[in-house]
Order: C-alpha cells, then structure tokens, then sequence
C-alpha cells in the first residue's frame, strides 16, 4: 500500500469546507430515509388510501411527506414526484427503481410499500424511518467500540449479500445511505436510495457507466474497467475505515489526487489512532480495499469472517473517542458541503454524471 503523509492533517484542516465533487441531491434522498421503487398500483388514486402529512424533506423533481394509510392508520414517508418535470431518460431511472425495488424485502433495507402512478405525479410509499442517518447516531452515543462498528457493518454486509444474491448492484453506498430504523438503542441499520442500483448477470462484468460519489468509487469505475457487485464491497471497506477511526481512507481536495489514491489502493493506518485497532479489522479492509476485484473479498465471504461473526472474542471493546470526534467532524464537513450545492443542484449534478449511463 502507498501512503500519502498529511492525508489525516489535511482532512481535519479542511472538516468544515465543501467538497465539491460529490451529488447534493442524493444526500437529501438519504437523509429523508428514501429509496426509490415500487410495486406499481395504477388503478387507485393516492388520496383514496392515504391522508398526507408534514414534508419531510424535498429534492429537486420530488417531496417527501409523511402519509397515513386510510384502512391501517400506519405511518409511512411518501415520495411525490412530478413526473412532468422528467426527462424521457429520468423517467426510465425511475421505472429501473421501481423494477429493482419491487425485488427486495430484507430486513436491514427501507421497504417499499405502494407505488402509484397519476397523470402528473409518481407517488412511492416506503417505510418510514424515524431514526436518522448511522453516523449521526453513532457520535451521539454514550459510549462507541470496535466491537460496535462490527455490528454496524455486519448489517450493512447482510443487506448487499441479500442484493447480490439477488443480482442487484448498489453502486452509490456510503454514510447519508445508512438509516436507523427509529431513535430506539440498538435499532435496524437499513440501506437506502437505489436510485443508481443496476440489475447485473450472476457474475456479470460490464461497463454499465460511471455513476457513484468520489470517494466511494472503485478502482475498477475509475479506470472504465468492466465492473459488477465488487464495487459494492470496495464501499464497505471504505465505510468500514471510516467506523473506526472517523476519517476517510481516500482524502485530497483535489479531485484528480483523489482518483489516483483510489485507483493505486494508496491508503495506510496511521499512528496513533490505527495502533488500538485489532489486526483482524485491518485485515478485512484490505481484503475489502484489494484494487483486483476478482481478488476482492464477497459480501458473504466477509459475513464468515471472526471479526464479523464472531465479534465478542475477536473485537475490542475499548470505547474509541477519538473516532468519535473525528466523525463528528466528518459529518459537519458533509453538512456543509450539501449546504454549498443547493444553490447549483441540478446543473452541477448533471455535469457531474453526465457520462453516466444509468
């Protein structure tokens, strides 16, 4: 492995800036605990089923409100869409969410429940989570351990093994994407946001086109390789990284540097926050974080591993405040740079991933 000195440093000078290179609009998405599919249900109207409530969140073609179902009186978060605003394409994104939503029902992923199709508007009705993204949670707890991170990241493994097994490809996870189930101690982690998922052969490779957030792509998307469900699992094990010590693996402002970490696997485990991580965490970072994706590790390969299974013999347990501390930094840094693309947010989103072919 590489290593880039001053990478920690750099971060932590530049934790309240925005990086300019990652989607806004997607963020929203995930904050507002949505993904995008349906079971379609065309022949009903949305008001015959559901009164609609306080909004919750908003993007740049949808809303998202809070729904009561007539006959249940339960809660769900309804994503309103104006499907006059789409393009031909945004709308065949859309019947893509629909397609592969409808496939999946696991417990650590936010459920569709309805989908109904008007004149003017897309209604997609989902589980409602209440408990706000992970890594929120995760710096307002008490206490936070290794031990803990394992957990976290055993439910985000059970939810892309489910996917892969099921030929579906996320491409886009990273920390706005993982939602608790409620405000609960111990509640569900669930995947969120679909909106770039793909449906893929059992092993099929191909190039399906660049689409993700930078510091979460792959070596393989990077360099217009042929990819599939790997990708997925190289943004685990920058997810994982980032569990334990609060920081990035992959960090320059410059996004081009950025691109040449990702693509040469140039990440190390800097003194002193890295010295009270077990070998077994590392290990499976880099089995995760390996460039060749025929030689990285499985979803269900990485659920096997003692550090996942077998946390209590294996992980520390030692509370790790300084991973809390830098993650709270992290997390304003994401705030803010959110923040920073409201102002451009379809423009710059589409320059973005312009080259896409999602």
């Amino acid at each position: 492995m590489g290593i880039f000195p001053g990478r920690r440093q750099l971060f932590h000078e530049i934790a309240k800036r925005a990086w300019l290179f990652e989607e806004c609009e997607g963020e929203k998405r995930l904050r507002q605990g949505m993904v995008v599919g349906p079971t379609m249900n065309a022949s009903t109207k949305f008001s015959d089923n559901y009164d609609v409530k306080e909004e919750l969140g908003k993007g740049a073609f949808s809303v998202v409100r809070r729904c009561v179902h007539k006959a249940t009186a339960a809660e769900y978060a309804a994503k309103i869409i104006n499907t006059k605003k789409l393009s031909a394409r945004d709308f065949q994104k859309l019947e893509r969410e629909a397609r592969i939503c409808r496939k999946l029902q696991h417990p650590n992923i936010v459920r569709l429940h309805d989908s109904i199709q008007e004149e003017s508007f897309h209604y997609l009705v989902f589980d409602l989570v209440t408990g706000g993204e992970l890594f929120e949670d995760i710096v307002a707890r008490e206490f936070y351990s290794e031990a803990d991170a394992s957990h976290c990241i055993q439910q985000i493994l059970e939810s892309i093994a489910y996917c892969h097994q099921n030929c579906i490809v996320h491409r886009d996870l990273k920390p706005e994407n993982l939602l608790l189930a409620s405000k609960a101690k111990g509640a569900a982690v669930k995947l969120a946001d679909f909106g770039l998922a793909i449906e893929v052969g059992q092993d099929t490779e191909a190039w399906f086109g660049f689409a993700g957030t930078p510091g979460y792509l792959s070596p393989e998307v990077l360099k217009k390789d042929p990819y599939g469900k790997p990708v997925d699992i190289w943004a685990c094990g920058v997810i994982l990284y980032i569990l334990l010590v609060g920081y990035p693996p992959f960090w320059d402002e410059d996004q081009h540097r950025l691109y040449a970490q990702i693509k040469a696997g140039a990440y190390d485990y800097p003194s002193p926050e890295w010295d009270t991580v077990t070998p077994e965490a590392k290990s499976l970072i880099d089995s995760m974080l390996t460039v060749n994706p025929k030689k990285r590790i499985t979803a269900d390969q990485a659920l096997k591993v003692p550090w996942i299974c077998n946390r209590e013999r294996v992980a520390s347990v030692m509370h790790r405040q300084d991973t809390v501390d830098c993650l709270k930094k992290f997390n304003a840094r994401r705030k803010l740079k959110c923040m920073y693309w409201e102002a451009e947010d379809v423009l710059e989103k589409r320059e973005f991933s312009g080259n896409s072919n999602r």
